[in-house]
């Protein structure tokens, strides 16, 4: 039986490795516009940790199904491990960017969260885990298209002062430094082996989070409100963004290269642009083709950076003598 695009193991396989890549730079370059559909009638907390509460029911019912209902057992230590990693990735990371929607334009909004390689690079040079010279290239070559592409403004009108955007643009780019840390360091805690598992219960806190979060704020969704492009955007979040994506991304960051998993964050705007273009008819200027170009060869740089830096960190097999 061939290995499950979400599957988890201690050989990565390249196709594994390659479509697990593919989701989360299509799927959660996505999200930006199931997030922006979803909130127009959804209360931002609400909204966003009923999506993850739904998807942790649908992880529960598949991991049961096919990883067996013992692949649910985990220890204290593992459970609070994913606890821990859900209020972090998913209660601060994704709850922030659903408040910031409303004052941040999607563009610099993309080019602050595209600070997460960086951020990365940084930990991996402070804990002496040099990065080839490539990937640090690719990095910068990557943070620099995704600044050519977006930094002359967004693509959406905003509402609220000047203030509310810059204060919003700090609480993204301290959830952005927060996800990645949390990605880097995931490695060192005693959470559940099995990915499936892992993102089950990582979806479990990030819901409960947010909907408490929104529950103390006030937030009341008012059912008969809700437009059906919010529901459209909702179902889209809990199914692909949530259940796929973040599943991907979770088997990647525990069996990828972090600079390797972490490129999602140069890719994920370029998605966003061409959709904004299919979808809404949004103009891409001169400096938008140039900043897609640029990001995609960073993106080049890094993949070969981490590919040859992995081969030559191989064991080199024994001779045998005879």
């Amino acid at each position: 039986m061939s290995p499950s695009p979400l599957s988890s193991g201690s050989v990565t396989s390249g196709a594994v490795l390659w479509v697990n890549l593919l989701i989360v730079w299509i799927v959660w370059g996505s999200t930006y516009i199931g997030i922006l559909l979803a909130t127009e009638t959804i209360p931002p907390f609400l909204g966003m940790g009923s999506r993850f509460l739904v998807a942790f029911l649908i992880m529960l019912v598949l991991t049961g199904l096919l990883r067996g209902w013992s692949a649910l057992r985990v220890t204290r230590r593992e459970f609070a491990s994913a606890s821990f990693m859900g209020v972090a990735l998913l209660g601060v990371g994704i709850g922030t960017v659903g408040l910031a929607q409303d004052y941040v334009p999607t563009g610099v909004m993309a080019l602050i969260i595209a600070s997460t390689p960086l951020t990365i690079v940084m930990w991996r040079v402070i804990t002496r885990d040099r990065p080839s010279l490539l990937t640090l290239v690719g990095v910068f070559v990557g943070l620099a298209g995704i600044g050519w592409m977006l930094l002359p403004g967004g693509t959406r009108p905003v509402s609220g002062t000047d203030a509310d955007v810059v204060f919003w643009s700090l609480m993204i780019l301290i959830s952005a430094t927060i996800w990645a840390t949390t990605s880097f360091f995931s490695a060192r805690l005693p959470k559940p082996r099995d990915s499936f598992t892992l993102t089950t219960y990582e979806l479990l806190s990030g819901g409960v989070s947010l909907t408490v979060v929104g529950l103390l704020v006030g937030e009341q969704i008012e059912w008969d409100q809700i437009s059906a492009r919010s529901w459209g955007g909702w179902i889209f979040l809990v199914t692909a963004g949530s259940v796929l994506a973040f599943s991907s991304f979770t088997w990647l960051i525990n069996n990828a290269p972090i600079s390797l998993a972490s490129t999602y964050a140069y890719v994920n705007p370029l998605v966003a642009v061409l959709l904004g273009l299919v979808i809404f008819r949004e103009a891409i200027t001169s400096d938008v083709i140039i900043g897609l170009t640029v990001v995609l060869g960073g993106v080049i740089l890094v993949v070969t950076g981490e590919s040859l830096r992995s081969r030559s960190t191989r064991p080199v097999p024994e001779t045998k003598v005879t």
